[in-house]
C-alpha cells in the first residue's frame, strides 16, 4: 500500500468515524447532555488510549473550561472514567466502553433522581390534603376534589414504586433475563 493509498484510507476511516461521532452528538439529548458533549464522547470512543483535557481540547477546539465541564458531566453520568497512568502527572480520561452499563447507569441515575423528587412532592401534598380532609368544616365540593386528588396521588405512588422496581431490575442486570445482550463477536473482518 503506497503513501497515497494510505492517505486515502485514512480519509475514509476519518469519514466513517465522523459519521458515527456526529450521530452520537445529535442523539446525546437522550442522555440529557449537549451535542458538544456528545462529540467529545464520540471522539473518545475512537481513541484507544486515555486522553488528557489538553489533548481533548486540541482535538475538538473547545476551551479548557468547556472541556472540563463536559468531562465532569460524562463522569457524573458514569460514561467516562478517570484513569491512572504511571509517569503521568495529568488527569487522564477514557470512556466506559460497555454501552449496556452506560445505559443502565444513566437510566438509573436519571430515574432515581426523578422518582425521589416526585415521591417527595407527592408525599408532602398527600399529607397536607389528608390533613385538610380531616377538617370537619370543609366544604363538600372541596372534600370531593381533595378525595379525588388523594386517589390520584396514591395511584401515582404505586407507579413510582413500580418504576423503582424496574430500575432495580436494570441495576441488578436481571433485565437481561428478559432482553438478553448480544454476544460480542471477535471476528469483525466480515459484516
Amino acid at each position: 500500500m503506497g503513501c497515497e493509498d494510505t492517505l486515502e484510507g485514512k480519509e475514509q476511516l476519518d469519514k466513517a468515524r465522523e459519521r458515527v461521532i456526529e450521530a452520537i452528538a445529535q442523539n446525546m439529548h437522550l442522555y440529557g447532555v449537549t451535542p458538544s458533549i456528545g462529540r467529545l464522547y464520540g471522539m473518545m470512543f475512537f481513541h484507544d488510549e486515555p486522553l488528557t483535557l489538553d489533548e481533548m481540547k486540541e482535538e475538538l477546539g473547545m476551551s479548557k473550561t468547556s472541556m472540563s465541564t463536559s468531562v465532569r458531566t460524562l463522569l457524573d453520568l458514569k460514561m467516562v472514567d478517570k484513569v491512572w497512568k504511571k509517569g503521568s502527572r495529568k488527569d487522564l480520561y477514557s470512556i466506559e466502553g460497555d454501552w449496556y452499563q452506560n445505559f443502565i447507569d444513566l437510566f438509573s441515575i436519571k430515574w432515581r433522581n426523578a422518582i425521589s423528587m416526585n415521591k417527595h412532592a407527592i408525599e408532602k401534598s398527600h399529607k397536607e390534603l389528608f390533613e385538610m380532609l380531616n377538617n370537619e368544616s370543609l366544604d363538600d365540593k372541596l372534600r370531593v376534589m381533595i378525595t379525588s386528588d388523594l386517589e390520584k396521588l396514591q395511584n401515582t405512588l404505586h407507579y413510582y414504586d413500580w418504576l423503582n422496581r424496574l430500575v432495580d431490575k436494570f441495576e441488578s442486570e436481571e433485565i437481561f433475563d428478559f432482553v438478553p445482550k448480544y454476544e460480542v463477536k471477535k471476528d469483525l473482518g466480515k459484516s
